[in-house]
């Protein structure tokens, strides 16, 4: 059963600014500690791949607050979700500490599509209830 769904667009440009503004303390502020990561490798080669990176898991993140109904209100906060992969490439989210047994709680999972342009990143989000064991 679909618990909420959640979209976002975002401008790259604005997020290029925020960073050139306020240098990696918006990235640190917004990307959970591997995706932290991720931005710095990519960010040293390609800067406007990096800005496109920030921009898509900013929009990812928003689609999901407003998807489990919270928008940006504890305990949804932008480094407790983050944007992983599974193996096959496909995103995913991953919550941790308060957020994470918030969702737990209510037996939520969540599909989420992401994509990026050269001005705009945007994201999908459908949060689920698990069905239960041997219901179909």
């Amino acid at each position: 059963m679909i618990y909420g769904i959640g979209t976002d667009i975002c401008d790259i440009r604005r997020i290029a600014q925020s960073l050139e503004r306020h240098g990696e303390r918006f990235a640190e502020r917004v990307l959970a500690e591997a995706e932290l990561a991720t931005w710095r490798r990519r960010s040293v080669r390609w800067p406007a791949r990096g800005n496109a990176y920030v921009a898509t898991r900013f929009a990812v993140k928003e689609a999901f607050s407003k998807a489990i109904g919270l928008g940006m209100h504890m305990p949804m906060n932008w480094r407790a979700c983050e944007v992983g992969n599974l193996s096959s490439g496909q995103p995913c989210i991953i919550t941790h500490g308060a957020l994470k047994d918030w969702c737990e709680a209510r037996q939520l999972q969540f599909h989420v599509t992401l994509s990026d342009e050269k001005e705009y990143a945007v994201a999908f989000c459908i949060a689920e209830v698990r069905p239960l064991a041997g219901r179909a």
